[in-house]
């Protein structure tokens, strides 16, 4: 079995796992947040409201009309 002579750096693993990803077409899926119903990426807090998994983890600062 053939085993590698030498570490592959973090750099390189990304850049070859990216570019993998990019061959294979996929885009990001975007779902609709359960809260506000504002787009957002799968498993990720929504940027809108800050709400993720039925429980508001981020606090959201509204945008202010006098800014």
């Amino acid at each position: 079995m053939a085993l590698q002579k030498r570490r592959l750096g973090p750099s390189r693993i990304h850049h070859r796992r990216s570019a993998w990803a990019r061959r294979a077409g996929k885009k990001p899926l975007v779902q609709d947040c359960s809260n506000c119903g504002s787009p957002r990426m799968p498993h990720r807090v929504c940027g809108a409201c800050g709400f993720y998994g039925g429980e508001v983890v981020v606090e959201v600062k509204a945008a202010d009309a006098d800014e």
